[in-house]
């Protein structure tokens, strides 16, 4: 087993402690300078600081100068707290130490601040003071106020031997000698801290005795006699002072000394002071007490029933913005005071504006103030229109010059001072306008200033209502010489309520004995029947009493004795007296107590009550014309304002006009539907007309067709269109408006049934027709006399071979393109047979009857038919080329054939006829079986064989699959909507060969020319119910007689041709058409020929052969046979002429 070894040991030696570290006291003595500023507080007397002034405390006490450094601000924190002791403040009171401040309130006998230093000498000492040696130095001059010693210490510390650095002290005296008369200790001071670099300090002393003045510096504490000890001081020199001895009366300025240490830079400075001293109203008349001022606010506290006597009081504080203005116009030093004087001011006008200020009103907040205060710091030269208008505006006033002397016109509560109507201005009456709702306001964001805060606030005033008719709309509004923010907050009020209330501007002319009594910012009533819908004044037409009164125009005048009627006249003296009525009977009123004086004949009357009240207007300009008329301009005015204004009373509605009360509905409606023109376009419109009601000039139309929604529409007249009306049921009501177009509370309702445009057009009347060719006519008939004719219309001229007057609109074919509405005349083929003619308007619907006239041509020369084609007799018949037509036994026509297909037919039994089922087919064609060949290129007539008729080949309502709206008939016996046309094309060149054809044209009767001709039926239907029936088709060609001569021959000599001595062969000038093997045989039709010779001899003969259509041969013989030379001349006669 291993044995354990313990290891065991004893503690060492001791550590030595470690050395203390030295002390080094910091340095706390470091050398101060100080500021000091003169700063003005303005000019006159000042009552001073807001705080003392309202605590009531004596100036030029301790406790007045601390409650004046609590309203002191550097950089807007003040130097003193507001909760501060004034009498003994601690030193933790004050935000800022070592403060000096002397104040002067601007009074005229005020005297100077002493420690404001006008000029400064320094004189150079530079000796160490020692205990054993004061140090000595006199003044002598006379002029200096104060001295300033200043002593220096190098260093002052002690230091240790375990090498502390602390500090030490010294006590030092400056004592003075005036005159020789001793010492004495002005300055004891004892020095304690550390500074290892130069301390300075100073020392003022004010000079009150003797010259010469001897200054010594005496060391009271021992000189150091150790280096260890550094405390030894120097006096570095001294200065001579002279303050600044100005008083400046009648200037209030304070002098503020600030210790530097504590400021970065010079700081700003704010005074809250209460500012001049100005006067207020003195002692009333009739002892009916004397203003004083509230010494918390500044308000002008008047006594009840004050009378002002003309008499001004003496001067003291208040913030009342009339004393303000009137201080500012009269005062010689900071005023107007040199130029205007109480005598050129209506005083009485300025304390009535005071009182008004002075009224105490809800500040917004629970509490009261003053409706209007003026605080303001006036520090800049202004102009003093402005600055004059500025603290008018202050107050709502407006100064004014009137009667030799300056007014204030204030917007305060005031009853009429004069009234106006058609009787007593000229007449143009009165002209309204009013600012655009684009210069309004819903929002006035306010600012002031804000005395709590120190710096500028806002007050935010919104109208709700406004705000919801056109947004947020903001005006910025600077409140001058405001610093309340519910003075703010009623500015913005009453500027919201000026811009949506009070913006109306009322003008007119009224003749001298008026318009020279009317001044700025006098309240008018006015009753413009006009406006009011009703006359309710005029002048006096004679005066029984003082209770009774008779007034003109009774006929004209609505004088009503219901809802509280007063009556209102102006008096001999000017003024306006108004009196509840008693009763009125024809003109003759009499009121319920007597006016004050008897009224004069032809004054002006007004009659108010609760129903309709005249318009109140504030006067805002006067202006003479021409020495016998006045122009009056007036802004719209509100009694009510100010309790609506100030304490948020509900604004009361003034009734000014019975336009604005509800009408009554038209008491009928009137319909009347027509076609019309708009825009080129034939239009259906209902017109709707009714009685106009009295006094109503819109009318809302409200109406709806077939139970749809109603479409709303304001008219300014009594009848109303509907356009594009359509066949149904409109319901329509109309509403009147009042003149604030205000809807009647119920309307007239009435139902119409419309016929739109589905009315059936008028017949064509007056079809006559002219020759204009021998192949033309013109037809001429009357314009229609429907719009819906003439607008979008069409005239449809058709043509039947029938000549016995049996021909119909069905049985006809269309003659030409569908004309114009708006045409009466038509170049037509001359054709014999039926012209029948129909109407047709925009929407398609033809007109019921047709018009027509039959032509049964004469005969005419005898022609040379070539050929007569009839598709319908060949056997079997209508052998061409067919596409969607054929050949139907049973009507025994052609026809077009049916849409649909076999397999579409679910049963056969159901179907009418196979051949037209799924509804006829849109169009088809159908081409000659042969083609026609002249034999060379010829002018040949073409006479058409072609007769047709529309029809329903089923004759059901069921099959029929057009819109039923497009239905001219329901019994099946009228089918206007298919058609047929026959067309011929023609070519020039051989047409068995590679033949160039025209495009085929409509085929009526007429002149051809062409070698080739072929032929195509067209057959058309805009209705799938509707077919056409082709039972004639074919033509007859044919060639007139014509008749040549030799002396249209190109080979003759005046006509002569001369034959030679063989046989001469003649050829046409222009080739007759002889026949073709498919025209009735190759030569067949030869012309006939005759030979007039003029030379021939006895014997001599001529003989003619080879006759064609194209010459002739002839032969001259003579009696022996022989052939012989002869002059003759030919007549040939034949048919057809080629080209």
């Amino acid at each position: 087993m291993t044995k354990k070894k313990v290891i065991k040991g004893a503690g060492g030696r001791p550590s030595p402690p470690s050395p203390p570290q030295p002390t080094r006291t910091p340095d706390t003595l470091h050398s101060r300078q100080f500021a000091s500023f003169t700063d003005v507080l303005g000019e006159g007397e000042q009552e001073g600081s807001a705080t003392a002034s309202k605590q009531g405390l004596t100036k030029g006490t301790t406790a007045y100068n601390n409650a004046f450094l609590s309203d002191t601000f550097l950089n807007d924190t003040p130097v003193l707290q507001s909760t501060a002791n004034f009498s003994s403040p601690a030193t933790t009171d004050f935000n800022f130490q070592n403060v000096g401040f002397t104040p002067r309130f601007g009074t005229a006998n005020q005297t100077h601040i002493p420690g404001i230093e006008e000029s400064e000498s320094v004189t150079s000492v530079g000796v160490v003071v020692t205990t054993s040696s004061p140090v000595t130095r006199q003044i002598t001059n006379s002029a200096v106020d104060a001295v300033k010693v200043a002593v220096t210490f190098p260093q002052i510390q002690r230091a240790t031997d375990q090498g502390d650095l602390l500090g030490s002290s010294v006590n030092l005296q400056v004592q003075i000698q005036y005159n020789g008369g001793g010492f004495s200790v002005l300055v004891d001071d004892t020095i304690t801290g550390r500074s290892a670099d130069a301390y300075q300090k100073d020392y003022r002393i004010t000079l009150t005795g003797a010259f010469p003045v001897d200054i010594r510096v005496v060391r009271v504490t021992a000189d150091s006699s150790s280096s260890n000890l550094i405390n030894a001081f120097q006096w570095t020199s001294f200065s001579e002072i002279t303050d600044d001895k100005q008083t400046y009366a009648n200037t209030a300025f304070v002098n503020l000394r600030i210790d530097s240490e504590q400021f970065s830079s010079i700081p700003r400075r704010k005074y809250r002071i209460r500012g001049c001293k100005i006067r207020i109203p003195g002692a009333g008349a009739n002892s009916s007490g004397t203003p004083t001022v509230d010494l918390q606010t500044g308000r002008i506290v008047y006594p009840d029933g004050y009378v002002f006597n003309g008499t001004m009081g003496a001067a003291t504080y208040c913030n009342c913005p009339s004393m303000v203005l009137l201080a500012l116009l009269t005062d010689t030093r900071f005023g107007l005071g040199d130029h205007i004087t109480d005598a050129s001011l209506d005083l009485y006008s300025f304390v009535t504006a005071s009182k008004f200020a002075n009224t105490l009103v809800d500040d917004g907040f629970g509490g009261q103030e003053a409706r209007f205060s003026c605080n303001v710091n006036i520090q800049n030269s202004n102009s003093a229109f402005d600055l004059i208008n500025e603290l008018s505006g202050v107050m709502r006033s407006i100064p004014i010059w009137s009667a030799g002397s300056i007014q204030l016109a204030q917007d305060s509560p005031k009853d009429s001072s004069y009234l106006f109507s058609l009787a007593n201005v000229n007449e143009g009456g009165f002209s309204y306008s009013g600012s655009s709702l684009k210069t309004r306001h819903s929002v006035v964001s306010v600012s002031y200033y804000n005395m709590d805060s120190q710096d500028v606030d806002f007050e935010v005033v919104e109208d709700s209502d406004l705000i919801t008719k056109i947004g947020t709309v903001v005006k910025q509004v600077k409140a001058f010489a405001c610093t309340s923010r519910g003075q703010a907050a009623r500015l913005g009020k009453a500027i919201l309520f000026s811009e949506n209330f009070e913006s109306e501007i009322c003008t007119f002319s009224t003749s001298l004995d008026s318009g020279a009594v009317c001044r700025p910012g006098s309240v008018i009533e006015v009753n413009d029947p006009v406006r009011a819908g009703v006359r309710r004044s005029g002048r006096l037409a004679s005066v029984t009493s003082t209770t009774q009164v008779t007034v003109d125009d009774t006929a004209a005048t609505d004088l009503s004795t219901e809802n509280n009627p007063i009556f209102s006249v102006i008096l001999p003296d000017g003024t306006v007296e108004a009196r509840n009525v008693s009763s009125i009977s024809n003109g003759l009123v009499t009121v319920s107590s007597a006016f004050s004086q008897t009224p004069n004949v032809n004054t002006v009357w007004m009659l108010n009550n609760d129903s309709i009240q005249s318009q109140k207007f504030r006067i805002i300009n006067v202006e003479e014309q021409d020495g016998l008329n006045y122009a009056v301009t007036a802004l719209s005015y509100n009694n009510d304002k100010y309790p609506f204004i100030e304490d948020g009373a509900t604004l009361p509605t003034r009734t000014v006009s019975l336009l604005n009360q509800l009408k009554d509905p038209p008491e009928a409606l009137n319909f009347d539907e027509r076609v019309v023109e708009l825009n080129n376009q034939a239009v259906s419109k209902i017109f709707i007309s009714w009685k106009p009601v009295l006094g109503v000039t819109n009318y809302q139309v409200n109406y709806r067709f077939e139970d749809g929604n109603f479409v709303s529409q304001r008219v300014s007249r009594p009848d109303f269109e509907i356009v594009n009306s359509e066949k149904g049921k409109y319901e329509v009501q109309v509403f009147s408006f009042n003149a604030a177009l205000e809807v009647s509370a119920t309307s007239t309702d009435q139902t119409f049934n419309a016929i739109g445009k589905t009315a059936v057009p008028s017949d064509i009347t007056g079809l006559t027709y002219e020759p204009i060719s021998d192949t033309m006519i013109r037809l001429k008939w009357n314009l229609p006399t429907d719009i819906d004719v003439i607008k979008g219309g069409r005239i449809y001229v058709r043509h039947s071979t029938l000549t016995n007057g049996a021909g119909t609109f069905t049985n006809a074919i269309d003659l030409v393109q569908a004309l114009a509405g708006n045409t009466n005349t038509a170049d037509v083929p001359l054709l014999e047979g039926e012209y029948i003619l129909k109407a047709q308007d925009d929407s398609g619907i033809f007109s019921a009857g047709e018009t027509s006239i039959v032509i049964d041509l004469p005969e005419t020369q005898p022609k040379l038919v070539a050929l007569t084609r009839r598709e319908d007799q060949d056997d079997p018949k209508f052998q061409g080329t067919k596409t969607n037509v054929a050949f139907d036994a049973t009507t025994n026509s052609l026809n077009l054939v049916g849409g649909g297909q076999f397999d579409d037919i679910p049963d056969f039994d159901l179907v009418a006829s196979l051949d037209d089922f799924g509804g006829i087919v849109s169009s088809g064609t159908y081409d000659f079986a042969s083609t026609v060949d002249l034999g060379g290129v010829f002018s040949v007539n073409l006479k058409r064989h072609f007769l047709t008729e529309a029809f329903y080949p089923n004759d059901l309502i069921n099959s029929r699959t057009a819109n039923i709206d497009t239905w001219v008939d329901f019994d099946g016996s009228l089918a206007y909507n298919a058609n047929a046309e026959l067309t011929v094309r023609t070519t020039q060149t051989d047409p068995s060969g590679s033949p160039t054809y025209s495009s085929f044209q409509n085929f009526s009767n007429g002149v051809y020319k062409g070698r080739g001709f072929q032929f195509r039926a067209n057959l058309t239907s805009d209705d799938p119910a509707q077919d056409i029936k082709v039972s004639q088709l074919g033509f007859t060609a044919s060639f007139d007689r014509r008749t040549e001569t030799s002396i249209e021959n190109s080979a003759a000599t005046n006509g002569v041709i001369a034959s030679g001595s063989a046989a001469k062969t003649v050829t046409f000038n222009k080739a007759f058409f002889a026949g073709v093997s498919g025209l009735g045989g190759a030569n067949s039709s030869p012309p006939s020929v005759g030979i007039q010779a003029s030379n021939m001899a006895s014997g001599d003969y001529f003989v003619l052969s080879s006759i064609t259509g194209t010459g002739f041969t002839v032969h001259f013989k003579n009696s022996s046979d022989a052939s012989i030379d002869r002059n003759f001349t030919y007549q040939a006669t034949g048919f057809g002429k080629a080209a």
